[in-house]
């Protein structure tokens, strides 16, 4: 699918990261909204986002004029119907994308492609009202994509094959990095594996251990840096499975286990601290604090 019009629906954060990866990368990418003024914050979220990377090097200012010039913008779904591979990226309401898709069906060429960003749905649920169930999947994609190359592609039961092949063809064509699911399970590989850590950290924090700052601090000088280069699997194999087996043996017992954990966030979001939005969260987050965090951003920006 070499230099396919991609349409991408939706203008938040993620619909504009998605639009501003794919017109980077020489695509002619057609944004959808039917709000005018979310349309009219496309272009500025989109020159940020190469802002940043031409700030990490990564990009020249000619590279960022030739990809803001490849994104349009329309607040008439029809404007699709010219697209050969459709990102949905609005928000995780059943009900709003099987509308969007009933839509979409009557208006996408017979050989195009149609994906959810979604992380909290399966395919064959967002599925439900398209005839051409063949021709869809998922292809979640992490926040932002210019730093966090994976996209989790995930076939449906009826996708057809060469779908999959192709949408993870135009993955890779457009910078980022693309695993297929042999089936699709809730919060998909991603998430399962975020949140399994999350629990274990809260549970850590919640028993008086160590504090988030402890917690977080061990993780950015150990395994954050591991991970980078291999996967726990891949690191229980270079340590050995039979060390592994007996750590395991003794340690997991020791895990949490169950969502009780979740009442230390219940805590914070019932005081109002619900993080950078509010100001506080685990953190007190000031201008020095954030500015720690964007050159973190820029140093793995830049390495690419």
């Amino acid at each position: 699918m070499d230099k396919a019009v991609v349409g991408v629906v939706g203008t938040g954060l993620m619909g504009v990261g998605i639009a501003t990866q794919s017109a980077l990368h020489g695509h002619r990418t057609i944004v959808h909204d039917v709000d005018a003024a979310r349309l009219a914050s496309v272009a500025p979220k989109a020159e940020a986002v190469l802002d940043e990377l031409i700030d990490a090097g990564r990009i020249d200012a000619a590279a960022k004029r030739a990809a803001l010039a490849r994104i349009e913008t329309h607040t008439t779904l029809e404007t699709m119907s010219a697209a050969q591979f459709v990102i949905e990226a609005i928000p995780e309401v059943l009900e709003l994308k099987h509308r969007l898709y009933a839509s979409l069906a009557q208006l996408l060429a017979a050989d195009a492609i149609l994906a959810s960003n979604t992380s909290g749905f399966t395919p064959d649920q967002l599925a439900v009202p398209l005839r051409a169930k063949e021709r869809f999947l998922i292809a979640h994609f992490w926040n932002p994509p210019h730093m966090i190359p994976l996209v989790e592609v995930v076939p449906g039961t009826a996708t057809d094959p060469h779908v999959t092949e192709q949408t993870v063809a135009l993955m890779s064509a457009i910078g980022m990095e693309p695993v297929v699911l042999t089936k699709a399970i809730p919060g998909f590989v991603g998430n399962r594996l975020q949140f399994a850590v999350l629990r274990e950290a809260l549970n850590i924090v919640r028993s008086g251990a160590a504090t988030a700052d402890v917690v977080d601090r061990v993780m950015k000088a150990s395994l954050g840096r591991r991970w980078g280069i291999v996967g726990p699997l891949e690191g229980a194999d270079l340590g050995g499975l039979d060390t592994f087996l007996d750590i395991s043996t003794h340690l997991m017992p020791e895990l949490a286990k169950d969502e009780d954990v979740l009442d230390l966030l219940r805590e914070q979001v019932e005081a109002g601290r619900v993080g950078v939005r509010s100001g506080a969260g685990f953190y007190d987050w000031d201008d020095a604090h954030l500015a720690q965090v964007k050159e973190g951003r820029k140093r793995v920006i830049s390495r690419g």
